[in-house]
């Protein structure tokens, strides 16, 4: 939507002229009270007709939407007793001032084993009736669904695994049709003979982590997803630190304050090794295509950038996520539940997030949690220790020495 007429209505002096969609909702529902769904609102967009998010503050203020005027009717309208959903796919493109009169309810994609769920009780059986299938032409495994949601339709919704669901039941239609099969089985072994090679392979890069490498836990469009780090040092004049991996300016700063940290408390964690004496030291967040961004992966690099200076590799199966300040506290992050479902499809089963995400953690479903030690830290102490086991942090106690007073005579 780009035009404000389309909420407000057109004046009747121009030709076609009708009222807006408010309006029209009203005189559909025939009701002053009907529930009104604004669908992806954050695909709005202005143009030379007027900024439709100008207008639609109008409709969802409170105080404004009792006296809505629409352009055509040119009479003020009672749209308080509406009650208004609006549905986004992401936040950072709505105004402000909108989001502000809104209640925002954040709510995260389906795991996989609620798709498999979803596949075989709703999508398959509404699918095969399209098709004109019998229940007996046609089945699925539990293993070929699961294996469709990750190599061929790893999303948040379940849209891609209809589709890919809706591609298998035409092929085998089609055999049906010219006698070449009877009934199908689909199955782990032949799903590729329907929908040809995976599109996604596995998040996992090492089974062993080397040194150098840390492993984060991202948040995405289409849910959760590992992030690894890697770190590699070679001779240089200037000890200075490059990033590369198409990081955003939030990430670049992230990188900055791993590097600072990690340079002002080198006693602290390698007490004996100077901080990379004439070496230059390059970053690197792997898949460069991706465009990514935000401040959870300030302890992934900061751990990275330790392993290579102890040249010592971190514990294997670890995971972990959290914003670094430069004293070393971890702030909390968003996206837990699908940064969890990641960690999980990974088989990483050591996983460190911030002391605070601690509430959040406590409100996902056991299924979720089984067979993983998950470690609440507040400093990165906790997680060097995590990280690496057999060392320790060295604390040093600097004693001040206590000015006598001064005696006046």
């Amino acid at each position: 939507m780009r035009d404000e007429a389309e909420i407000k209505g057109h004046r009747r002096t121009y030709i076609g002229a009708m009222p807006g969609k408010m309006i029209q909702a009203l005189k559909y529902s025939q009701t002053m009270n009907p529930v009104i769904m604004l669908d992806e609102v954050d695909k709005m967009g202005a143009s030379y007709h007027g900024d439709p998010a100008s207008a639609l503050l109008e409709v969802l203020d409170p105080e404004q939407n009792k006296d809505f005027l629409d352009h055509y009717l040119d009479v003020h309208c009672d749209l308080s007793n509406v009650l208004f959903i609006v549905t986004s796919n992401v936040l950072d493109t709505i105004p402000e001032p909108l989001k502000d009169r809104m209640e925002i309810l954040r709510l995260s994609g389906y795991i996989a084993k609620e798709k498999v769920e979803i596949a075989k009780k709703y999508l398959i059986p509404r699918n095969r009736k399209n098709m004109g299938l019998k229940t007996s032409d046609i089945a699925f495994s539990k293993g070929a669904i699961a294996q469709i949601i990750n190599g061929y339709a790893r999303e948040a919704g379940v849209r891609s695994l209809e589709n890919n669901i809706k591609k298998i039941m035409r092929k085998v239609a089609v055999k049906i049709a010219r006698g070449k099969t009877p009934k199908a089985s689909i199955t782990e072994k032949n799903l590729t003979d329907y929908l040809g090679k995976p599109i996604f392979t596995e998040d996992r890069y090492y089974q062993k982590t080397p040194v150098g490498v840390a492993t984060g836990l991202a948040w995405t469009a289409l849910g959760g997803a590992t992030l690894y780090v890697e770190a590699t040092r070679y001779p240089s004049e200037k000890t200075e630190m490059k990033l590369t991996g198409q990081a955003g300016d939030v990430m670049k700063e992230s990188a900055q304050i791993a590097w600072s940290y990690a340079q002002s408390n080198v006693k602290r964690y390698a007490k004996d090794i100077p901080f990379f004496e004439k070496s230059q030291i390059h970053l690197h967040i792997p898949e460069g295509a991706t465009p990514k961004d935000g401040p959870s992966a300030g302890i992934t690099m900061t751990t990275a950038l330790l392993s290579l200076l102890l040249n010592k590799p971190i514990l294997d199966n670890l995971g972990m996520t959290g914003e670094l300040t430069l004293t070393g506290r971890i702030l909390p992050i968003g996206g837990l539940k699908e940064k969890l479902i990641a960690a999980r499809r990974s088989k990483l089963n050591v996983l460190i997030f911030p002391k605070e995400n601690l509430r959040d953690y406590d409100e996902l479903p056991d299924f979720l949690k089984k067979g993983l030690t998950v470690h609440f830290v507040e400093h990165f102490d906790e997680v060097f220790q995590i990280a690496f086991p057999k060392l320790k942090v060295h604390h040093e106690v600097v004693r001040k020495k206590t000015r006598q007073p001064r005696e006046n005579r």
